[in-house]
């Protein structure tokens, strides 16, 4: 098969040479980050705090685990966290990227130091290895040795017995593309190459139902990096890997238009779309294509918050019930919109329609922008909507999350969407202050301003000649609350109301041309996707927030355990905190904006019992180290009392359980499941509607910590099935209690179990779930430990 490679980091892609299909062909190609500089601003700010987070980590202690399990000697011991507990060098991986990404975006020559010296390390890996495989994988040669002969012991975060073992080594794969392709080192188009013949090589005697099978495993966008691999070497072998990697689970119900993605772990799949996408682009696949739009439009339309996050304890919930975001203190994930926005730069490539733009913006400033520190820079994992709770912050040496990986990339990238262009048509997407070399063009583009703080942004046109010829398109996004004013040299142009995504400029340009573009902004709302009563307020695209509270907050910067990244903090009750008491309508008209403080704003309207309250906005992603309100409880005063008794009732018991809990474990979740160090024997996970479960022929087992000296109880929630289910549940090899089978229909039930004498004084307890006289085990959805002192 015979292929046609158009290729740079911004525009790569490879066309088959028959009929282009209109959404599969790149319509507009990106300039290369080298090509964009940032100016002065919140986003340069987030580069410059970036580039000294990346350059405080300790590279030797990253590339520790691909050392050790490249049989070299360790410079420095691997980091801790998850780091050292199974995911080991997956951050090495995301290093890789970042590095490249914030050289490209920077020339900064301690950054290419550093990424030198993480590449040819790795490439000493690669050597002792001998097969082309580089990876920190805890004792990776042996299991992928048994995948190899078809030995496959595969579920959603396991893969014979280990965590995500290919989702750790897609970040190595990832940033070996990212170096080549962002700086054109030969060396690392060479070690990607190598290892992916090593993956050629894993799955060459493998079926495709045994390769399917292996899938069921997180494995990452490894389909997409096979197919860039194609796109580089021109080989399609590597688009067939491609195909083969492609889990069609998820892909065959997209296909179909079908949303099945409730209570599947979200950022599992995002990836895998990423895939689809790219696959669907190299071989003008209008079926993938189609697939990849309808999850786009399903995940932004139905599934994100105003801020552009998605998901719950990192699964999607229902579309039409978003209760358990709202008491969560684990909402959205940040990685989760670092994929979300990749797909929507692929999908605006081939496709440049405004809305793509809308949802980047919004999650860009609102999610992204505001999950880095604006003083140490550290990065967040959950930004929950839960009204006053808080955020936690990771820390360089201790945090070893997925997104502090992905952190590092977000701010290392600002330039990528900023400006685009196809022949002599210029597209300014973003208003971020920034200076573009239009190489091709022989002309240097000035944006500034003080965006979104002022409605406007000006761009200065330098041609290197005398004049330059081409045509301008300027943004019109949806947010605009009327048309916007264009001047060209002081003078208001004529535009054309009809034109929905830009407004297009063509004339010769001369030097010191100066473009001016007034982008009038206003209040509004946007409600919860399931049409619940709680609004988010905004201002344009900036989701403003209230600062709230003043409980305590013990754990900003997180520690290296292994649940570090959530805010434990307690929980403040719902009904303790304001409601909009007006008609939906109405709130608009009850926001203010404070005349000394611009995107400042007073809102009225609030109740807190029966006083009535008027609170500060300001935008989120200046909300740092403080309880916040994003989403805001309506009612009108007819239904405040209703509303309010409702909230009390619904959280009671929550609320005292949290307060009782030491620790807890949500069984079939994957990241509370990874991080209580899961072992297990013929066991099962699944969900219902939105709630996961374990069961076990055999058994289960987590580690709980339970306070020194304290008596405590162990807590089980389960649903009860008609059949032969028993359960027996043992702590520390000593059996504590047994459910029995149900003699009704299906319900969910709790039981609670005092531990037996000698276990109080035990620090860790290791939890374990059996099936019983010959049957299985119950569906246990929870597990706690309970002070009952």
């Amino acid at each position: 098969m015979k292929l046609k490679l158009i290729l740079s980091y911004a525009t790569y892609a490879v066309i088959f040479t028959s009929t282009l299909a209109a959404q599969t062909k790149p319509q507009i190609s990106y300039f290369e980050l080298k090509d964009v500089r940032l100016l002065p601003g919140e986003f340069k700010h987030a580069e410059d705090l970036d580039l000294t987070y990346l350059l405080t980590l300790d590279a030797d202690r990253l590339l520790a685990p691909f050392l050790r399990e490249a049989g070299l000697p360790q410079k420095k011991e691997s980091y801790t966290n998850w780091e050292n507990t199974g995911l080991d060098g997956h951050i090495g991986g995301h290093y890789l990227s970042a590095l490249a990404h914030m050289y490209a975006s920077t020339n900064d020559i301690q950054i290419k130091k550093r990424l030198d010296y993480m590449l040819s390390n790795l490439k000493n890996c690669q050597d002792a290895n001998g097969n082309g495989y580089i990876g920190g994988v805890p004792d990776g040669k042996t299991i992928w040795e048994e995948i190899k002969k078809g030995n496959i012991q595969a579920g959603g975060f396991t893969l014979n017995g280990k965590w995500v073992p290919l989702y750790n080594i897609h970040k190595t794969y990832a940033g070996l593309r990212d170096v080549y392709l962002l700086t054109g080192t030969p060396e690392a188009k060479d070690m990607l190459i190598k290892m992916t013949d090593w993956a050629i090589a894993l799955v060459q005697q493998l079926s495709e139902k045994e390769i399917q099978d292996m899938l069921r495993s997180e494995h990452g966008g490894l389909n997409e990096i096979f197919a860039d691999v194609a796109a580089i070497t021109q080989n399609p072998a590597y688009l067939t890997l491609a195909r083969q990697f492609s889990h069609h689970d998820v892909l065959d119900p997209l296909i179909k238009h079908q949303d099945k993605l409730t209570g599947q772990h979200a950022n599992t799949q995002i990836p895998k779309v990423l895939g689809f996408k790219r696959i669907a682009d190299l071989a003008q696949d209008e079926t993938w294509e189609d697939a990849v739009r309808y999850f786009w439009e399903s995940v932004v339309t139905q599934r994100s918050i105003s801020f552009g996050g998605n998901s719950v304890s990192e699964h999607f919930n229902p579309t039409d019930d978003f209760s358990k975001m709202v008491h969560s203190i684990e909402g959205p994930e940040t990685c989760n919109t670092y994929n979300m926005l990749r797909l929507t730069k692929m999908l605006y490539q081939t496709d440049p329609q405004g809305r793509y733009l809308d949802y980047y913006e919004r999650s860009l400033y609102n999610h992204i922008l505001s999950s880095q520190h604006p003083e140490h820079g550290g990065f967040v994992y959950f930004t929950q909507i839960r009204p006053g709770h808080y955020r936690v912050y990771s820390q360089p040496h201790t945090s070893m999350w997925c997104c502090v990986g992905s952190g590092m990339e977000n701010h290392a990238k600002y330039g990528e969407m900023i400006y685009a262009y196809k022949e002599a048509e210029l597209f300014v997407n973003l208003f971020i202050p920034s200076r573009l070399n239009w190489q091709e063009q022989g002309v240097e583009i000035v944006q500034e301003n003080n965006f979104p703080e002022q409605a406007n942004t000006t761009l200065r046109i330098h041609p290197k000649n005398h004049a330059a010829n081409f045509t301008l398109h300027i943004r019109k996004p949806a947010w605009l609350k009327k048309e916007p004013v264009v001047r060209i040299n002081g003078k208001v142009q004529k535009t054309n109301p009809r034109e929905t995504d830009f407004i297009t400029i063509k004339r010769t340009w001369k030097k010191a041309d100066r473009v001016e573009i007034e982008l009038p902004m206003g209040i509004h709302t946007e409600q919860l996707p399931d049409h619940s009563n709680y609004y988010s307020v905004l201002y344009g695209p900036i989701v403003l927030g209230a600062r709230t509270a003043t409980e305590p907050l013990p754990d900003l910067l997180a520690d290296d355990s292994r649940m570090g990244h959530v805010a434990k903090g307690v929980q403040i009750p719902l009904r303790d905190l304001p409601i909009l008491s007006s008609e939906a309508s109405t709130i608009p008209n009850l926001v203010k904006p404070i005349a000394s403080k611009p995107l400042h704003f007073s809102l009225s309207g609030l109740r807190l019992g029966k006083e009535a309250l008027t609170m500060e906005l300001e935008p989120f992603y200046k909300i740092h180290d403080s309880r916040y309100i994003i989403y805001w409880p309506q009612a009108t005063e007819q239904e405040l009392a209703g509303t309010q008794e409702k909230m009390q009732r619904d959280e009671q018991e929550s609320l005292r359980l949290n307060t009782l809990t030491m620790d807890k474990v949500v069984c079939g979740e994957q990241q509370p499941e990874s991080d209580h160090f899961i072992q297990q024997l013929n066991s099962h996970a699944g969900v219902f509607d939105d709630t996961r479960w374990r069961e076990a022929d055999g058994w289960f087992s987590y580690i709980l910590k339970k306070q020194d000296g304290k008596n405590a109880d162990i807590y089980i929630k389960y649903l009860t099935e008609e059949g032969p289910r028993t359960t027996e549940i043992m702590v520390n090899d000593v059996i504590v209690g047994k459910l029995m089978p149900a003699t009704a229909t299906s319900d969910i039930k709790t039981a609670r179990f005092t531990l037996t004498q000698g276990l109080e004084a035990e620090k860790q307890l290791n939890i374990k779930i059996k099936g019983a006289d010959q049957n299985r085990s119950h569906k246990i959805l929870e597990i706690r430990i309970l002070n009952n002192q």
